[in-house]
């Protein structure tokens, strides 16, 4: 009772964005690498500066995205994995699962998971580790939010509210509250240290797939559902005193899937990307709501974005491989790569450059 039915649609190809996007430069030919995973990449989360983790139909695997090498396999979950995340400064690795179950793992340990964080009666769909890396919070289809002791796994709280199914959580940098998205089509603030519920904002017109926070902690985002033109929008919500809509960033013809703040660099404006099940990955001023550019990318819907440390933007895609490209790329980084659209440089993949 109480469990909504997603409305989340995998049709990628007939509401795909066709708007013009400039050109920066031509592009060149690719160095290609194999897939890391054997099938759909649902996950990928930025552990060190060239490395990232990825999960996905076939676990989770751990990959440098510049070589395209797997470097260690984390083999324990039953089924699909749904999210990774890393602790901050840490070595510990999170995976949640389809299977019900957390799992911690350490890089540079045993084979196996080194903590279970068993609990939840449906699907993991939402993974979030605090910055110090004492506590993780998972979120469920099951309509709840646990806090986890990392150490122990013990279960430090629950909290249940109808018809909340998570789609994703993440941890404010420096603060003990955590955000999250919800297919109720609402964004929740959540105060870990009691696990309730600090701030809910106004309810949106459609499901909210995944949100992501600031550095500074002071805006999140959340993106939307949609198709067919309507919806797929990423909004930009202050977090601050006011607690309220900045704008919205309106673009995507299909439900758009992941949102990012990307990196800051020297005389850049703050940017967002945003990628969508409408083969798009679109980058946005935040300030202005105007569009920097937008890759239309040759792959079936793309399901997670990151920005790692050093500025690009790495992507998980329901193809079995990882590719990224630079949103702003710094000076000396590229080399060989080509040059794409909207200022962006691809990494390469199994199936070429991702910019057309």
């Amino acid at each position: 009772m109480g469990k909504l039915q997603s409305k989340i649609s995998f049709h990628t190809s007939k509401y795909r964005a066709d708007d013009p996007v400039e050109e920066t430069g031509p592009v060149r030919a690719v160095q290609q690498h194999g897939p890391v995973h054997t099938d759909a990449v649902t996950c990928v989360a930025a552990l060190k500066p060239d490395l990232c983790v990825s999960g996905g139909r076939d676990k989770v695997r751990y990959p440098s995205w510049r070589s395209g090498a797997v470097l260690r396999r984390f083999i324990g979950h039953e089924r699909e994995v749904t999210k990774v995340t890393c602790a901050l400064d840490s070595n510990r690795i999170f995976s949640a699962s389809r299977d019900k179950t957390v799992m911690m793992w350490e890089l540079h340990g045993t084979p196996g998971p080194s903590q279970h964080f068993p609990g939840h009666d449906l699907v993991v769909t939402g993974l979030a580790v605090s910055p110090d890396g004492s506590q993780l919070c998972t979120g469920s289809r099951d309509n709840t939010v646990c806090k986890w002791d990392t150490e122990t796994g013990e279960c430090l709280g629950r909290a249940t509210i109808s018809r909340n199914l998570v789609t994703h959580l993440c941890w404010v940098p420096g603060e003990p509250y955590i955000i999250q998205t919800s297919e109720d089509k609402t964004v929740r603030v959540w105060d870990s240290r009691g696990l309730q519920v600090a701030h809910t904002f106004p309810a949106k017109q459609h499901i909210q797939t995944c949100c992501d926070v600031s550095q500074d902690g002071q805006y999140c985002l959340s993106s939307s559902g949609g198709s067919a033109g309507e919806g797929g929008e990423a909004t930009l919500w202050d977090l601050r005193q006011t607690k309220s809509r900045v704008r919205e960033y309106k673009g995507h013809f299909q439900t758009t899937t992941s949102c990012v703040f990307l990196p800051r660099g020297p005389a850049l404006a703050p940017s967002i990307a945003t990628s969508s099940y409408d083969s798009t990955v679109k980058v946005w001023d935040r300030d202005t709501g105007g569009r920097g550019g937008s890759c239309p990318l040759s792959v079936q819907g793309m399901t997670k974005l990151l920005p790692s440390f050093l500025s690009p933007v790495v992507m998980g895609t329901m193809k079995p491989e990882i590719s990224g490209f630079y949103s702003n790329p710094p000076a000396g980084q590229g080399g060989d790569m080509p040059q794409c659209k909207a200022r962006a440089f691809c990494l390469p993949s199994s199936e070429g450059c991702l910019g057309a």
